[in-house]
């Protein structure tokens, strides 16, 4: 039996989950609640419904017959959600209005006053802000709700309002969540300029420690309904993105993470900040002091699905049989690419006339391409060198892919047994209370499932194939350079 158990707790857009795993990373139970769907649910949430779902999940996993030899084991608990979504809560913690989702397409101008504000008070801290992010909710809500604005005692961020339910402490959160919601990670401070140039108050704002810092005790009231250890350590939590990291394993400086869900997203760490002049990459502060720069691509596997749906374990055994494919291919399904470069104008491209396995295995061959492009350009931008690829998302189970990807990148790629966002919560909260930083605890507690190396030949003939792409993309004036290729 383990020594240690850690319970990780995910709140979702459409549910919430929990698990629970012990010292090794091994999963012993894990419980899903689905929330009520409803058309105004990208808009706005219940908080409170949240937490009930949450409790239901923690209820259902700790009564759970396997799970009992385990409850006297469990150390600590940590929280991950969605990055930019806001709870406004008054002196007693209560939410003075449902919580202003990430997806929330209102706050469109507000963004732009952020924005604005922000590039001429504070150049050189986070820019980016836009609808999905925290800053423009909360400048948002004082604009349409001035009056329940007078009884504000905080902003805090989904995650932070489980944590706080968990450990009475709704004046903290973590330098994830902050960031978008206007947090100098470099000078770790909340710049002046958005209490002195935007409608807010600076005691709005919540104190911000590392993520995974112990915050205290779970509330004896909870830990007596769930029947858990009344010396459980509730830590602070982190964004859905950077928890999904952390269970892929890509913690330490030269690790690197592709998830390739409907779009492709790249985090990963460096031991020096970087800046990106066009926008397209940010960086997170690292538990432990490092960077974890990222970029969203609009490129992704959202043309799987359309394209190809059903099952598709034939089409990946023949795609594996015509690979490479000699072919050029961008399936870009939207208007327009935001990273690894910006290009508003840009649309996806196939060749004329393929069969059905020729297009989807130049799809995926295209999606890497553009993979390559974001890794070129984080060696450039960080002059740091990129020594492995984690790999996580529903693209992750294609072996054909996985295949094109490390042969395109000339890296190994390496896929993870459990990478949620809850699994990498889990992680987070034995990171202080059971190991010593957040890169033991994820050696500790990851799991390669798979390893896929690239062989000579094929690297070969791919990079005379991503030259091709490169050159494709400045003729549609999507790039202007060769600076990456």
């Amino acid at each position: 039996m383990a020594t240690a158990c850690f319970i990780g707790i995910d709140v979702g857009t459409q549910g919430a989950r929990v698990v629970l795993m012990d010292a090794t990373g091994n999963l012993l139970g894990s419980r899903e609640e689905h929330f009520p769907l409803h058309e105004k649910m990208r808009e706005e949430q219940s908080p409170t419904g949240w937490w009930d779902a949450c409790l239901a999940c923690l209820h259902q996993l700790l009564q759970d017959a396997s799970v009992q030899p385990h409850r006297p084991l469990i150390r600590a608990i940590a929280v991950t959600s969605t990055s930019g979504t806001i709870v406004p809560v008054d002196r007693r913690h209560r939410p003075l209005h449902n919580a202003l989702m990430y997806s929330d397409g209102r706050q469109v101008e507000t963004g732009k006053l952020c924005r604005e504000t922000a590039l001429r008070y504070h150049p050189h801290g986070y820019t980016s802000f836009n609808t999905s992010s925290g800053l423009s909710k909360m400048c948002w809500f004082v604009q349409q709700y001035p009056e329940a604005a007078q009884q504000l005692y905080k902003f805090i961020h989904a995650a932070d309002y489980i944590t706080g339910q968990l450990s009475g402490r709704f004046d903290i959160t973590d330098a994830t969540n902050a960031l978008k919601s206007g947090y100098d990670v470099q000078a770790q401070e909340w710049p002046s300029y958005l209490w002195e140039h935007l409608p807010l108050q600076q005691s709005w704002l919540p104190e911000v420690v590392p993520a995974g810092t112990p915050l205290g005790k779970i509330q004896p009231g909870v830990a007596a309904l769930l029947h858990l250890p009344k010396d459980v350590t509730i830590v602070a939590g982190m964004t859905d993105g950077c928890a999904s990291q952390i269970a892929a394993g890509a913690v330490c400086p030269g690790d690197w993470n592709t998830t390739i869900g409907t779009t492709l997203v790249v985090k990963g760490v460096t031991t020096r900040y970087i800046d990106d002049p066009s926008g397209a990459l940010y960086c997170h502060r690292h538990p432990e002091g490092y960077w974890m720069p990222g970029g969203a691509s609009n490129t992704g596997a959202d043309w799987v699905s359309q394209k190809f749906p059903g099952d598709l374990t034939v089409l990946n055994e023949q795609a594996l049989r015509i690979i490479p494919t000699g072919h050029l291919s961008w399936p870009l399904l939207q208007h327009g690419e935001r990273f690894p470069f910006v290009a508003p104008q840009a649309c996806g491209f196939e060749a004329a006339g393929l069969s059905a396995v020729e297009s989807y295995a130049a799809g995926m061959e295209g999606v890497a391409y553009i993979e390559r492009y974001a890794y070129q350009m984080i060696r450039q931008l960080s002059g740091e060198a990129v020594e492995k690829i984690y790999t996580a998302g529903g693209a992750s189970n294609s072996r054909a892919w996985l295949t094109i990807r490390s042969n395109v990148l000339n890296l190994p790629i390496i896929k993870m047994k459990h990478v949620s966002g809850a699994a990498g919560a889990a992680i987070l909260a034995a990171s202080k209370t059971w190991y010593h930083t957040v890169m033991e605890a994820t050696a500790a507690m990851t799991q390669v499932a798979e390893e896929i190396l690239p062989s000579p030949s094929p690297v070969k003939t791919y990079d005379a194939s991503y030259l091709k792409f490169i050159q494709l993309l400045k003729e549609k004036g999507y790039i202007s350079t060769y600076e990456h290729a």
